[in-house]
């Protein structure tokens, strides 16, 4: 099975957590954290950056790793880095996802994760208890 190495920001802002909808490909509709494919030559921070910047003109600080999650989907494995993140400057703006909320760790179960944000999901709970 092929292997696909993706990074993911949860970028967090006044207690709350960015959450972004899909709006294309065979995961449409389903909620993720924003990122990407880790290109040739990139460390998985600049990858995100790169990545926030394509998908919502934005500049974020990638700060510490939250968790690595591991997930086989039908057509593949997954392997995602998952990174802590602050927005550093711009606004949020949506060029590939339909849409987007700011979550609050209350309001985390509120919408419908892809599996493997799930997993994310699950880790962001544990740290919060700690």
């Amino acid at each position: 099975m092929k292997t696909i190495q993706v990074v993911a920001a949860i970028i967090r802002q006044g207690g709350r957590i960015f959450a972004a909808q899909r709006g294309y490909g065979k995961s449409k509709d389903g909620w993720e954290f924003p990122g990407g494919k880790i290109e040739p030559g990139e460390t998985p921070e600049q990858a995100l950056v790169r990545e926030i910047r394509e998908e919502l003109n934005a500049e974020i600080a990638v700060g510490e790793k939250l968790t690595q999650v591991e997930w086989d989907y039908p057509d593949f494995h997954l392997s995602m880095g998952c990174y802590w993140c602050n927005l550093a400057s711009g606004a949020l703006t949506l060029r590939e996802h339909e849409s987007a909320r700011w979550l609050g760790l209350d309001e985390l179960d509120a919408v419908d994760w892809l599996p493997a944000d799930r997993v994310v999901v699950a880790a962001i709970k544990r740290q919060a208890k700690a």
